[in-house]
């Protein structure tokens, strides 16, 4: 019966989310190729989904955060990590001097804010610049904004591997939503893990501009386009083609089971298709799309309100 409602409800979302990620199909649309790499795994801590963009042409594409289908339904959302069947004890850590917050600006609208831990997986290099303020060794930095008379975290990214994160601004009555799957931007290589190795971060408050500089080489930027209660929309454009042809973005989540997963189904649509095609996430096969969502349509035990992720608009030429 749950099921069932749940479908319902997706099925009822379906008429209203789709505007938010797709508003006008371009016949010229650029298709990428777009490799699933995931595996399965028993530890609900091990990012096993795992799909790579690739294309030479590619110079832009538009990235969304939206709620799941049934948010409207949520009552009691489960969040705390599930370490049962994992095996962490080889992970690499390095640990820093000092943990430590920084602001880098502060609006009453808007403010940015950095933090170093004790230990990271990775060494943190990256210099992260607001104007005149630059921080090294930083881990984690979180944008934030001020929506109902209280602070929203709607973006946050990992200097030293070049991971974000994106969520919406929270959705009817609710307090708070999830965060879930992760991208990445820039060159996609694999150092232990797949990564972007970041030569440094700028970001312009005025234009909500992130611009990444690439140690490969080569540059990206990415725009806060819009952030409202049904998604989060970042606008990402390239200098150039990504070297080697490596993949230029990468989604990483988690799928243990149906019920416990950040993401467990994809649909695609592909250029001159006819409609969508859909998958379940591990068993699908990838290949050329113009648009990819990525999420869930029935419940999980794990992050139940984290959004879903859209990929789109690719295009060969600069974003704005």
């Amino acid at each position: 019966m749950m099921k069932r409602i749940f479908l319902a409800a997706f099925a009822l979302a379906a008429i209203v989310a789709p505007a938010f990620a797709q508003q006008n199909i371009d016949p010229n649309e650029l298709a990428v190729s777009v490799a699933n790499k995931s595996a399965p795994v028993l530890c609900a801590e091990k990012d096993n989904v795992a799909l790579e963009f690739t294309s030479p042409a590619v110079r832009s594409l538009r990235i969304q955060a939206v709620h799941p289908a049934y948010i409207g339904m949520i009552q009691t959302d489960r969040y705390a990590p599930d370490f049962s069947s994992c095996d962490m004890t080889t992970d690499p850590a390095f640990h820093a001097d000092n943990s430590r917050r920084v602001t880098f600006f502060e609006t009453p609208d808007m403010w940015l804010t950095g933090y170093t831990f004790p230990s990271f997986w990775r060494p943190a290099n990256t210099p992260v610049r607001v104007g005149d303020h630059v921080e090294n060794g930083l881990h984690l930095v979180q944008l934030w904004v001020r929506y109902r008379e209280r602070p929203e975290e709607v973006l946050v990214f990992y200097p030293p591997d070049g991971y974000w994160r994106a969520r919406p601004l929270t959705f009817g009555d609710m307090r708070w939503t999830a965060y879930g799957s992760s991208f990445l931007i820039g060159p996609v290589e694999t150092q232990g893990r797949p990564i972007v190795d970041l030569k440094s971060i700028d970001f312009d408050p005025r234009t909500k501009t992130f611009t990444l500089q690439f140690a490969r080489g080569g540059s990206a930027k990415i725009r806060v386009n819009a952030i409202e209660s049904s998604g989060i929309s970042l606008e990402v454009s390239y200098s150039g083609a990504m070297p080697g042809n490596l993949p230029f973005a990468a989604m990483r989540s988690m799928y243990v089971t149906e019920f416990n997963a950040d993401v467990s189904r994809v649909a695609w649509r592909t250029k001159g298709g006819e409609g969508w095609g859909e998958s379940p996430i591990l068993p699908w096969k990838g290949g050329d799309v113009t648009e990819l969502w990525a999420g869930r349509v029935t419940p999980s035990n794990h992050n139940l309100s984290a959004p879903d992720m859209v990929f789109g608009k690719f295009s060969d030429k600069p974003g704005k």
